[in-house]
């Protein structure tokens, strides 16, 4: 009897014991769980959005590639920064159509007052003197930024002609290269720029004279976006289309022909607009446009050979033009182009 009335106790005894040991199991099934998921987000199996954790979301976000914003003008120093991570100057010297002479004093000229962005071509025929001044100079070579161009004629080995280009210039690399225009296998020809980065050969590379309608077509195509893109930009013609799309791609513009090229300077600087505008900051009609155009976000690369212009050119950083000044010179576009490319 006594047993009998023992049986109901040990029955409820036994009934709290199985819910412990029930109860306990739940952390390590939990725990299980949490291995499945560490084990599915290393083998890259997709997790639920409602089974994530705050860690994963964060890491998921550290491993998203970094969106390309509009590079951003540093005036105090004059330079950008461009996608491919080194600075560039905003304002500096072209080399078209100058002498061997020509070249060497305006380039030496250019790093006596201060300035250090050169721009030639093999087109040019001013390798060789830049490559001779940037070596005779007192500057360090980490403060120099020199472009070259590939001409299309080039593009068919390219190689061998970057190859020529170092040898040329003798500078040992080359800040920027680019394919002057557009042309038979200029796609080709861009991949051999980036094989060239890739060797240290080449440390930034880019396209010039590509419109939108060339760079949609041609962007797809290669695996390092453009640096930089050098166009025709006055204010006579503005590219008021072309500038943004090309900015907003993370792609620095730079322009060619600030002046409008010869032949067309004097009616640029005699512009009633920019005249008033000149004499409103007690500056010159050459230093107002080239100002416009860093206030665009447009890298600007004047021509001369003349140590006064050089220097007068350089020296753009000490005023800044209204929101009103701007608009005017917007509203001179004509959209007036000066070259063929």
């Amino acid at each position: 009897m006594r047993i009998m009335k023992k049986i109901p106790f040990l029955l409820s005894v036994l009934v709290v014991v199985m819910c412990l040991i029930a109860c306990s199991k739940v952390p390590k099934e939990d725990r299980q769980t949490e291995i499945s998921r560490e084990l599915q987000t290393q083998d890259n199996v997709q997790i639920p959005e409602s089974q994530r954790t705050e860690t994963e979301e964060e890491k998921e976000t550290e491993n998203e590639p970094e969106t390309e914003g509009i590079a951003v003008f540093n005036l105090e120093n004059g330079t950008v920064r461009l996608n491919s991570g080194y600075e560039m100057p905003v304002a500096g010297l072209g080399t078209y159509a100058l002498s061997h002479d020509e070249c060497v004093a305006s380039v030496t000229a250019l790093f006596e007052n201060g300035g250090r962005l050169i721009d030639t071509a093999s087109f040019y025929g001013t390798e060789k003197s830049v490559g001779e001044a940037v070596r005779n100079s007192h500057v360090s070579r980490e403060e120099i930024f020199v472009t070259t161009k590939l001409y299309p004629n080039q593009f068919s080995d390219a190689e061998a002609a970057i190859d020529k280009a170092l040898e040329t210039m003798d500078i040992e690399y080359i800040d920027l290269m680019l394919l002057h225009h557009p042309g038979a296998r200029d796609v080709e020809a861009y991949k051999a720029l980036e094989q060239a980065v890739r060797d240290g050969k080449i440390r930034s590379i880019g396209l010039s004279n590509w419109y939108i309608e060339e760079l949609e077509e041609f962007l797809p195509q290669i695996t390092i976006t453009p640096a930089v893109v050098q166009n025709e930009i006055h204010p006579y013609y503005q590219e008021k289309d072309v500038v943004p799309y090309i900015q907003e791609l993370g792609i620095v513009v730079e322009g060619w022909f600030p002046f409008g090229g010869r032949g067309h300077t004097a009616e640029l600087f005699g512009d009633e607009v920019i005249v008033a505008i000149a004499a409103a900051h007690n500056v010159t009609p050459a230093q107002v446009i080239l100002r416009w155009n860093l206030q665009r976000g447009i890298v600007v690369i004047p021509g001369s050979s003349n140590p006064d212009h050089i220097r007068e050119n350089l020296d753009i950083f000490g005023f800044e033009l209204t929101e009103e000044e701007m608009g005017q010179i917007a509203e001179l576009d004509r959209g007036e182009k000066h070259e063929w490319y």
